[in-house]
């Protein structure tokens, strides 16, 4: 009976012990921790919103984008109250480098190029942030790796973007671009005339351009892994703007169920095509020009020459995030720079004018080449200037996983980093005056002298991790505008609404309906 009693006590004494170290922990994790954060930041002159218990800042900043992006904006390129509210209210507020709550984590909001500098040249010391697991089913491949393996995959990547492999996917490009082309002849009335909304189009057409170049015969197949992307994309956002709320993530909600049942997909689909080309590498057979091929031969390089174990090279799981990185990041990234730039170029017909000008005078009638692209000085002024005023990523993220000097700042370990790229590139004291006018002219003479040496435009990242396929993205954009201009002229549509929009990249949140005039040329 004693005996009993005693083991009972002892249950007890365990389980009280459990409960108070369970409530410690939560209480420094909710708490402590952060209040701690918030003073040592304070102590060094940073301001910025007060801690809320658990959820931070997430209930206001979505509640500020449901306002802003609920109805349009007038024509101009003032977009940041629109498509960055909750930042843009924060450093009107708190001025240079404020901070804010992601849940219990303080972010701060590094608005000074010199300062973002430093953060993108030490990658090695600010890493991504982990992210939610479930915006993990997005493509993660190299942009979401960091140390070691973030150089090993870059390595291996390297060669599929290289100058030469580009010159190669030139008439590749091109066919799609052409398809294209041919379906807006095809929309045009008895007066040469036609008004569509263009972006659909131009997202078909940069999956296009990634499903043939990443897979050469498969793309087909290609395409269709590109449509549960861009679908899980959509419901990645749904799953970012919800409030911070532990476990939230493990309930079997529709969307979370639909986004795990995209990828189960988008695998299966993917290690077919990958076991396809393994099998007919092994078996002689000669490597494809495609993005998949060089990856491929690359990788079994990397192995025959580092030694066959598991550390060396990519596993097939990690060709597949790859693959899915190239079609998100590669069709994303394209597709906004060309909605944005045939909107601004329809607002100025000047501009449109000056660049029709060039392309003729460089290819007349006659298909772009690679030479010829990498020589119009024009239209990469005028799709620079596009890229500051409407980035297609508006911010990047890092993380401090050690206390770290920043300059003049301490950055204690566990706070998170935002580089806002729409704000940067919109700050007047960074631009001047006119920093809300389409002005092409201010790159007239290249980034450096148009940002004074500043990193002041990154809308490819910047520093060692800056975007591997920002050639690629800028050859295929190049492409499909020359032979748009060799076709059309085009003009806003009196149904085109103003609406730019956060969904991962900077999208118009109602399409962009213009006008196409065909020319007789």
């Amino acid at each position: 009976m004693e005996a009993a009693s005693m083991a009972t006590s002892t249950i007890y004494v365990v389980g009280v012990i459990v409960v108070v170290v369970w409530a410690w922990k939560v209480l420094r994790w909710l708490w402590l921790r952060p209040k701690k954060l918030e003073r040592r930041l304070r102590e060094q002159g940073l301001l910025g919103t007060p801690y809320r218990l658990l959820i931070g800042d997430s209930n206001q900043m979505l509640q500020m984008h449901k306002e802003a992006t609920s109805k349009p904006m007038n024509l101009s390129h003032d977009i940041a109250p629109r498509a960055s509210s909750f930042l843009l209210q924060t450093v009107n507020k708190y001025g240079k480098n404020p901070y804010t709550w992601n849940g219990p984590i303080p972010r701060i909001i590094l608005t000074d190029p010199e300062l973002i500098k430093d953060v993108l040249n030490k990658n090695y010391d600010f890493p991504k942030p982990n992210s939610n697991p479930l915006v993990k089913l997005l493509p993660n491949g190299l942009a979401g790796h960091e140390g070691e393996k973030w150089a090993k995959h870059r390595r291996i990547i390297n060669p599929a973007f290289n100058i030469e492999k580009l010159k190669i996917m030139l008439p590749t490009i091109s066919v799609s671009c052409n398809d294209m082309v041919s379906k807006w002849e095809k929309t045009l009335s008895s007066d040469g005339s036609s008004e569509l909304d263009v972006w659909p189009f131009l997202q078909n057409l940069s999956s296009d351009v990634i499903s043939r170049t990443s897979f050469g015969s498969s793309y087909e197949e290609g395409r269709r892994i590109f449509e549960l992307l861009r679908e899980q994309a959509t419901l990645a956002m749904k799953v970012i703007l919800k409030a911070y709320i532990p476990g939230w993530r493990f309930l079997p909600t529709p969307t979370l169920r639909r986004m795990k049942e995209i990828d189960r997909d988008m695998q299966a689909s993917l290690k077919g095509i990958i076991n396809k080309r393994e099998k007919a590498m092994k078996s002689g057979e000669a490597t494809k020009d495609d993005l998949l091929g060089i990856l491929l031969e690359s990788n079994h390089k990397e192995i025959q020459e580092q030694g066959n174990n598991k550390n060396v090279g990519m596993s097939i799981q990690e060709v597949i995030e790859e693959c899915k990185l190239f079609y998100f990041a590669g069709q994303e990234t394209t597709s906004v720079l060309l909605v944005w730039t045939m909107v601004l170029l329809s607002r100025y017909p000047e501009w449109q004018t000056r660049a029709r000008e060039e392309v003729l005078q460089v290819f007349g009638n006659q298909k772009p080449d690679f030479d010829g692209l990498s020589h119009l000085k024009i239209m990469t002024m005028i799709m620079y200037e596009v890229m500051r005023l409407y980035p297609p990523v508006l911010v990047l993220g890092r993380t401090v996983e050690r206390d770290m000097k920043l300059r003049k700042l301490t950055i204690p370990e566990g706070v998170q980093l935002w580089l806002p790229i729409l704000l940067i590139h919109h700050d007047r004291e960074l631009w001047g005056d006119d920093v809300k006018e389409f002005k092409p002219e201010r790159f007239s003479e290249g980034i450096s002298k148009a940002t004074k040496g500043q990193v002041s435009f990154f809308p490819f990242g910047w520093g060692p991790r800056i975007c591997i396929g920002q050639n690629f993205a800028m050859l295929e954009a190049k492409m499909a505008l020359s032979m748009i201009l060799q076709h059309f002229s085009f003009e806003l549509s009196p149904a085109y609404v103003h609406a730019p929009i956060s969904v991962i990249t900077l999208q118009p949140q109602y399409g962009a309906h213009i006008i196409l005039q065909k020319l007789s040329i």
